[in-house]
């Protein structure tokens, strides 16, 4: 059997997958290709509100892309995606994106308080300047990522750590439903890593949708949900029931030594 064939496709997933509210993201028949190279191949895929999702597989798998093509940040051949039943133009503020850090340009002349208040540009518009509120704001959000002290600091002059809490308050300002986070533990030591899940856990309690890619299988523990990719979707469900032999082998191939390694992890259960 080919491996699209075996593929799991759930139609949801979550405590709310089947009920009337429609999914966070409803994504169908999504392909995306660079160079007419395919990237991402008839991604079907639901997520339910209010989860905490992990997405992942090897390089190259396509993780990235998914995140960017879900946000029209990149063109598709064919697939589309709704966010809460509607279409990414007339849900765009109910979406957040968090970048891998290695994309940004840290030489931009710019403080961390201004890059949280980017935050509030989709609700400003073009000419109305921050009201008090927008500072208001802004501010709770420093402060819900304990990066008050910091912000009149130019971000080259933050730690890997820092900036990475830095753009997750760029995020947390934009006041979105759902949060879409690019490998946000990468460069990070263990208590940022430790305060960033925290933060998603905060997030998730309050009822916003993280999808968050990560490398780190031992982390699955923590997240409600995972999405398997390897350019195609090779499994999506709960952490419990989704990640077994057979699916990890679809998706990371001759890898055992890792596959056993996070297996052991994951039996272990969530940190106490």
């Amino acid at each position: 059997m080919s491996d699209s064939a075996a593929t799991t496709v759930p139609t949801g997933f979550g405590p709310d997958a089947s009920e009337a509210q429609p999914p966070a993201l409803a994504i169908a028949g999504l392909t995306v290709s660079y160079h007419d190279q395919p990237v991402l191949r008839d991604i079907t895929l639901n997520i339910a509100p209010r989860q905490l999702v992990a997405v992942i597989g090897p390089n190259g798998a396509g993780k990235s892309t998914l995140l960017k093509a879900v946000l029209k940040l990149i063109p598709v051949d064919s697939g589309h995606v709704l966010i809460f039943g509607r279409p990414i133009n007339e849900a765009r503020l109910k979406v957040a994106y968090v970048p891998q850090t290695e994309t940004v340009d840290w030489d931009f002349p710019i403080t961390a308080g201004e890059v949280v208040m980017m935050g509030r540009f989709p609700r400003l518009g073009l000419l109305r300047r921050p009201s008090r509120e927008d500072r208001r704001i802004v501010a709770e959000c420093l402060e819900m990522v304990s990066m008050t002290p910091f912000a009149k600091r130019h971000i080259r002059q933050l730690s890997g750590g820092q900036q990475q809490r830095i753009f997750i308050a760029r995020a947390l300002a934009q006041q979105a439903e759902i949060l879409l986070l690019d490998e946000p533990f990468v460069g990070v030591d263990a208590r940022t890593e430790e305060a960033i899940f925290k933060l998603m856990d905060d997030l998730s309690a309050r009822g916003k949708t993280l999808v968050v890619v990560i490398h780190d299988l031992s982390q699955l523990k923590r997240f409600d949900s995972v999405v398997m990719l390897n350019r195609h979707l090779v499994a999506a469900g709960p952490v419990s029931s989704t990640v077994d032999d057979e699916n990890l082998r679809r998706t990371y191939g001759g890898r055992l030594t890792l596959l056993e390694r996070a297996e052991q992890e994951i039996s272990r259960g969530p940190h106490t």
